[in-house]
């Protein structure tokens, strides 16, 4: 599984996308100023960002296609010709909201490495996988939460009892 960190982001992205896929409905293009460069809006916020596109991504920027699958993705939101790996095609100026961004706090694969699950913030699972989750649920989520080390120790060793393992 490739993971990515970059200087810039805080923890390992696995270039999922899952991030980027609804965030039209938060940035919204409200000027073009040319050479690829545009005034970006957000809803919620007010924010208003200046963003360029990155020189290398403009080939992939000038494909539209992903909107048909994912319309409300965010506007710069791009998926390399082929693959599922997603990209940022203004990462290097994206909006504040988006370098603040941290999309997991602890990640769980299954026994094939492959992604079951993710902890964001103190403790919510995100995960799709049924077994996983009745773990969470039975033997991890009432978990005496006081001291965060002992609470992280051990709903990792929890999890390596039952096959998965934890990135940090």
């Amino acid at each position: 599984m490739g993971f990515r960190r970059s200087d810039s982001l805080p923890f390992l992205c696995q270039q999922c996308g899952e991030c980027c896929s609804h965030l039209g409905l938060v940035h919204k293009i409200g000027e073009i100023l040319g050479d690829y460069r545009f005034l970006v809006y957000n809803q919620y916020s007010g924010e208003k960002t200046v963003v360029t596109v990155d020189p290398d991504k403009t080939r992939i920027f000038n494909d539209t296609s992903i909107f048909t699958e994912l319309p409300e993705a965010c506007p710069f939101f791009r998926h390399e010709r082929g693959e599922r790996k997603a990209c940022c095609t203004v990462h290097s100026t994206r909006p504040d909201i988006c370098r603040d961004y941290g999309c997991w706090r602890l990640l769980i694969l299954d026994f094939r490495g492959r992604r079951a699950g993710r902890i964001s913030g103190k403790s919510t699972l995100c995960s799709e996988d049924t077994f996983l989750t009745r773990l969470w649920e039975y033997c991890i989520k009432d978990l005496d939460m006081r001291d965060d080390v002992n609470w992280e120790e051990e709903m990792i060793r929890t999890l390596s009892r039952a096959g998965y393992s934890v990135r940090k």
